[in-house]
Formats: C-alpha cells, structure tokens, sequence
C-alpha cells in the first residue's frame, strides 16, 4: 500500500513540474513574440512598408513651408520651351540648354518664328505658297514673313536674297527670323529657310518632305551655305521703313 502510494505521489509531481516547466516555456515565447512583434499601426510587407513611407512623405511635404509661386516669366518660358520641344526643335542632347535659345527667340523675331514653327508639317509643294496647296523653300518664307509682319518678300528665292531693302548678314551674326539661304541646285541662292536660333533653320526642303527644322552645323548644309538676309522687322510691323508691297 505504501508503495502504491509512493508511486502515485511521484507521478503528482512529475505532472506539476511539467506544468510549470510548461508555463515557464510559454511565457518565454511571449516575451519573445512581444519582443519581435511591431508597435500598432506599423505596416508589414514590402507593400505595407511603401504605404507607410508614402504616408510619411505626404506627412513631411505638409509640413513644409508652401514653396514661393513661380513668376510670370518662368511659365513664360516654361510654355515656350514645352512648345519648341513638341515641334521638334530642341532634341534630347540640347535640353540642358535651352536658355541660349528661348532668350534668343524672345525678341521682335519671337512672332515670326512661332509662326514659322505652327507650319511644321506641311508638305512641299513646288510652287506651293499656301497651307492648302503646300509650300516650296521661298513661298514659305515669303508667307511667313507677310502673315506675321506684313512683310512682302519677292516670290523666288534668289531674288530673295537680292532684294536691296534686305541687309546682308554674316553667318556669325545670325539671329532668329534671319533668311537663310544655300545652294542646293547649283545656284548660289537656290534654296532658303529662316533661322531660328542655336545653328538651326526650318524651311520647306523638297518633294516628298514637308516643313521642318534643321540643323544648319550639319555637312549637307554646311559646305552649301552661301550667305543670310535680314529685315527690319520692327520698321515692318508698325508698316514704316519697308515697302509692304512688290
């Protein structure tokens, strides 16, 4: 009897020592969950974690004092920089300059050469003096300069650059709205564009193109360069100066 006893009274206490050790165990595991586990509110995951930093931003950025609003003349040029850069005449590699030709394209010359740069596009045509029908090289100048300062120029491109009421201008000079002219058919004035600032030039090319910009720097136009006219444009546009008429 003392030995049944013995024996249970040993298996009492095995049982309460597991428990405890149980217990104990459990509570380690809790404090090492506790440890391990974030603050409330924190987000787990790569998605949570770009939630929480986003919100974090957002809470940063209203926090800081409201930035100064841009003046006229930045939206200014920020508008006629995305404008040049839609029609193609500032490319990729010129963007980290683009101040030379804004500042250059602002000035009495601005008119004309936007102008200039709305008839992107439009196809040659020999002959061709109108958007409708199409422009060759001299009727697209010859437009251009009627519809934005009422100048009339001659109807061909050689008398063009001939005309005395035009000065001639050398090429280290050049400014935007200057005639630019090459020889492209074995003529001395044969071809002619206007400039529009940083070595470029948009003119009506040839059949099968239409309007565009070039760059006058590249070898084709280089070594076919043959000189630049200039008018005054101001005394055009208030009709003083120039005749308006041929």
């Amino acid at each position: 009897m003392s030995l049944v006893f013995s024996a249970a009274l040993l298996n009492r206490i095995a049982a309460a020592g597991l428990l405890a050790a149980g217990c104990a165990m459990a509570q380690a595991q809790g404090v090492a969950q506790a440890a391990t586990t974030p603050p409330p509110g924190t987000m787990m995951g790569a998605y949570g974690q770009s939630l929480q930093q986003q919100q974090q931003q957002a809470a940063t950025d209203k926090a800081a004092p409201a930035a100064k609003p841009a003046t006229a003349t930045n939206n200014a040029g920020d508008a006629v920089s995305r404008f040049l850069s839609e029609r193609g005449l500032l490319n990729s590699s010129e963007q980290s300059a683009p101040a030379r030709l804004l500042s250059s394209v602002r000035d009495t010359a601005s008119d004309l050469v936007l102008s200039a740069m709305n008839f992107l596009g439009v196809r040659y045509t020999r002959g061709g003096n109108s958007v409708e029908n199409g422009f060759d090289c001299s009727g697209f100048t010859r437009h251009i300069f009627e519809m934005s300062v009422g100048l009339v120029l001659p109807r061909r491109a050689d008398e063009q650059a001939k005309d005395s009421s035009l000065l001639a201008i050398r090429r280290d000079d050049l400014k935007p709205g200057d005639l630019v002219f090459f020889n492209t058919m074995r003529a001395t004035f044969s071809h002619v564009g206007i400039y529009v600032g940083e070595g470029k030039f948009i003119h009506a090319p040839r059949t099968g193109s239409a309007v565009r910009v070039e760059d006058m720097r590249d070898a084709y136009w280089a070594k076919r360069f043959t000189g630049a006219r200039r008018a005054d444009l101001k005394a055009a546009s208030s009709g003083e100066g120039l005749p308006l008429t041929r």
